[in-house]
């Protein structure tokens, strides 16, 4: 996954006509020679998305605490598995990455300056200084919660559903943001800025069909 794929910065593109509610705040992204798949965004804000070696996102605005979040998605077509944690051929059929406005704690000065480089090609987008990524793709054996090889520690990846997961039927997720920034990160979660919802499968040159709907913030039930 590219930096610009999980903080939702890269070049942007305009949905196709008709394909969404204005309102809902959506705006879709790809990257250079990259062609991008095809996005619908119904009424209801459940989202769509369809092509075949492709890869592009859609984003917009979520600025709140880091609560917990919830959607339901189902893949019919996608890549086969492949490995998430190293550069190359990582091809997932959908990815919910949320932005947040602060560092991690322990943020090098090495880090920061990463993120300034890119931040400086961000073509006047602002990017969010860290990032959790929750993913329907891979083996499964990735660790939990591993690095994103592209964001130079600041993006942790959770394979929640593997490529091999069933196909066309819905699948239910919850998590709990604020536990797993402390998980990966350590500290308190700083606000949630940015959501973005990627798919991507051009090194694989798969076919794709996938869904995804009812995403919503809420609070999360307290400890005992």
């Amino acid at each position: 996954m590219r930096w610009s794929a999980a903080l939702a910065v890269a070049a942007s593109v305009a949905l196709a006509p008709g394909l969404g509610d204005a309102a809902s705040g959506w705006e879709a992204g790809g990257w250079s020679g990259i062609a991008v798949p095809r996005f619908e965004v119904s009424p209801q804000g459940g989202i769509s998305v369809s092509g075949q070696g492709q890869g592009g996102f859609l984003w917009r605005w979520e600025r709140r605490p880091a609560e917990c979040l919830s959607w339901r998605w189902r893949v019919d077509e996608g890549p086969p598995p492949t490995r998430l944690d190293r550069r190359g051929g990582d091809d997932r059929a959908l990815s919910v990455s949320i932005g947040f406005a602060g560092w991690p704690p322990q943020a090098s000065a090495w880090q920061r300056t990463q993120h300034r480089l890119a931040q400086a090609s961000a073509g006047g987008r602002h990017l969010p200084r860290a990032a959790l990524l929750f993913v329907w793709g891979g083996t499964g054996d990735e660790p939990r919660g591993f690095e994103s090889p592209y964001m130079a520690g600041l993006g942790r990846v959770f394979v929640l559903r593997p490529a091999t997961a069933p196909r066309g039927v819905w699948h239910e997720e919850h998590v709990d943001l604020g536990a797993l920034w402390r998980e990966t990160f350590g500290g308190i979660a700083p606000p949630v800025e940015k959501i973005a919802v990627t798919s991507d499968v051009d090194d694989t040159g798969s076919r794709l069909l996938a869904r995804i709907e009812d995403i919503r913030f809420t609070s999360c039930p307290r400890r005992s």
